[in-house]
């Protein structure tokens, strides 16, 4: 359950995003629901993609870099054998080619060989920016500029259930990539070019579709305040940083943003509680066990 510190709340959403909304449309319309006054996500899905979208209401917004970076899973269903301009079903097409001789073992031995570190060239439908102006905006207009391609890891990616033209592809994947990319470029190393026709996205770190509400979930509960129950703690985004507790003084000395050479055995980045205020934030503890303050929430 969130918490409440005046009038703000704080805590996560797990939402299921609905297809045909932006994420930043998803997000307003939660933090409208739970009445919040401050709220970000942990990572943009396109409209057309479903799934997890960890929403951040209030001090859990100092975590969302947490989540940013992390690893995330998918789950698409890719057409071959038709060329978009966007790379998904939303876009125009731009070519065809026959599937025919296409089999499931084909399909995997083509998947295998963009496991590991890849390169990729963003695509010029994406939120990526020139100049302060969206790449895709600029597609919008009709215009191609040169893409730095970027270095990314497909760590795990399975393809399954293949129906003459289609299959699905579950893949978990380092920050920064882009699915429907992976799906043309598997279509191409096929020779007969692909699409995504439906993308969700599964995992964000180690958050999951478990127990994530719909937007819809949200409304049926009727209140604000109804609503604010089904929101996990502000530390759901880093539960997997070693926790330390403070004394009530160090808590005091701690949130002043002084470091405290307290000798600590841990080394690297902790979740630090106090016992007057509970979650106090995040910090670094160096070689010498000293732990110094990351990000503070505010109290």
């Amino acid at each position: 359950m969130a918490s409440k510190k005046g009038d703000s709340i704080h805590g996560v959403l797990l939402l299921d995003k609905p297809q045909g909304l932006s994420s930043n449309t998803a997000v307003q319309i939660a933090r409208r629901i739970v009445n919040a006054r401050k709220a970000g996500h942990t990572g943009t899905l396109d409209p057309m993609a479903t799934g997890l979208l960890p929403v951040c209401f209030g001090d859990a917004t100092k975590f969302s870099a947490d989540l940013l970076n992390a690893d995330k899973g998918y789950e698409a269903r890719v057409r071959l054998g038709i060329e978009t301009d966007t790379g998904d079903a939303e876009g125009e097409v731009i070519a065809t080619h026959p599937v025919e001789g296409i089999t499931m073992e084909k399909i995997e031995a083509a998947a295998r060989g963009f496991l590991g570190t890849i390169t990729q060239v963003p695509p010029m439908h994406s939120a990526l920016k020139r100049d302060g102006v969206a790449l895709y905006k600029l597609a919008r207009r009709g215009e191609t500029v040169e893409r730095t391609p970027r270095e990314v890891r497909i760590l795990e990616l399975e393809v399954s259930d293949f129906d003459g033209d289609s299959f699905t592809m579950k893949c978990l994947v380092s920050k920064g990539t882009y699915i429907r990319v992976l799906a043309e470029d598997i279509g191409r190393a096929l020779g007969v070019g692909a699409h995504l026709t439906a993308l969700r996205r599964t995992r964000v770190g180690h958050l999951t579709l478990d127990g994530a509400l719909t937007l819809e979930n949200l409304r049926e509960t009727g209140t604000a305040e109804a609503a604010r129950v089904k929101l996990t703690p502000a530390d759901t985004l880093i539960t997997t940083l070693p926790r330390t507790d403070l004394s009530e003084a160090d808590e005091k000395r701690f949130l002043l943003g002084q470091r405290l050479a307290l000798g600590l055995k841990l080394r690297g980045r902790v979740r630090v509680y106090g016992p007057v205020t509970g979650l106090l934030g995040t910090a670094v503890v160096n070689d010498r066990g000293v732990l110094g303050p990351e990000r503070l929430i505010e109290h």
